[in-house]
């Protein structure tokens, strides 16, 4: 059973490799730990939904004493995470999480903004504990426009 899970996780982490490296797929945004979650990792891809935007997370833990199941809320800022701005949209339809095999946790979202929108201007994504769990900014990254080859 072992081994049907770790070639599951590795099928899921190949084909999230494959869409992530593709211009046409989307654009991968490393999130950045805050110092209330330090130590952990994670990363969102955008993917182009014509007039809107798909975000699929992956995150790598949040702080120790988090209420289960976790709860996560997520919010595209204007400005950077280094000079952050007003939530210019909140994507808290459905703040639920669902724990990973490979140890983490994966939650998807979208956003009523095309994702050429998010590439021209200067936003930043925040990932937010629950209010339960302190409400504090656990992730950020921000959104940037890569040209080719970068």
């Amino acid at each position: 059973m072992k081994r049907r899970n770790s070639l599951a996780a590795l099928l899921v982490t190949a084909s999230l490799f494959g869409c992530t490296t593709s211009s046409n797929h989307g654009v991968s945004v490393p999130l950045v730990a805050t110092r209330q979650n330090t130590g952990q990792i994670g990363n969102v891809t955008l993917a182009d939904w014509g007039k809107e935007t798909g975000f699929s997370f992956f995150i790598s833990g949040a702080p120790s004493g988090a209420s289960l199941p976790l709860r996560l809320f997520t919010f595209i800022n204007k400005g950077s995470c280094q000079h952050p701005g007003p939530v210019a949209y909140a994507m808290n339809d459905h703040v639920t999480t669902e724990r990973q095999a490979i140890r983490g946790w994966a939650f998807s979202r979208s956003a009523p903004v095309a994702l050429p929108v998010l590439l021209s201007g200067e936003y930043s994504i925040v990932v937010r504990s629950a209010p339960d769990s302190g409400n504090v900014d656990i992730f950020c990254g921000d959104i940037r426009h890569k040209g080719p080859g970068k």
